[in-house]
């Protein structure tokens, strides 16, 4: 199966060159890269750097979205990529991918959250009270943002039908 829309081929624009020479070429970067316009205003909305939330806080979130929304292709980059260094175990990182696994504090908090927004984009007021307890205003923005932009990249993935980057990992099967 190859992707719905072709990635664009080297050489790439001065816009494309500037950013894939700090970034690796994924193939979602590569179809994107196919329009600058397009692909500077995904990447300008990225998140992923030092932020309100921890590596490991803004990469739950991450994991718990793309699995939720079944996207083999961005939940297999995050894990290879930043999994690691955000502290997962190999237990941590397979119950990212299972509804109902078993979190705690701040973790369990961000996996309820991503979990509501799946189903529906309204909080419950005593949900919101409990986020407000365990974070700032300008963290629980950033995992609105987050979890949003997230939503937005497996739209992306799914429908594109995006190809796994090469040694990234599944999501392990339900069951």
């Amino acid at each position: 199966m190859h992707s719905r829309i072709a990635p664009a081929e080297t050489p790439w624009s001065p816009v494309v060159d500037k950013r894939l020479k700090i970034l690796p070429p994924l193939l979602l970067f590569r179809v994107l890269a196919r329009d600058d316009r397009l692909f500077a205003r995904f990447m300008d909305g990225g998140l992923l750097d030092r932020g309100h939330l921890t590596l490991r806080e803004r990469e739950l979130a991450i994991l718990t979205v793309c699995a939720r929304n079944g996207s083999d292709y961005e939940w297999g980059v995050h894990v290879d990529l930043l999994a690691e260094a955000a502290g997962f175990t190999p237990a941590e990182v397979a119950a990212t991918a299972r509804a109902g696994a078993d979190w705690t504090g701040r973790d369990a908090l961000i996996v309820r959250l991503c979990d509501a927004l799946q189903s529906s984009c309204e909080l419950e007021d005593d949900f919101w009270t409990e986020l407000r307890a365990g974070f700032s205003e300008m963290a629980l923005l950033e995992l609105l943002l987050v979890i949003g932009k997230y939503r937005q990249v497996c739209i992306l993935t799914n429908a594109l039908r995006l190809e796994c980057e090469a040694g990234t990992p599944r999501l392990p099967s339900a069951g």
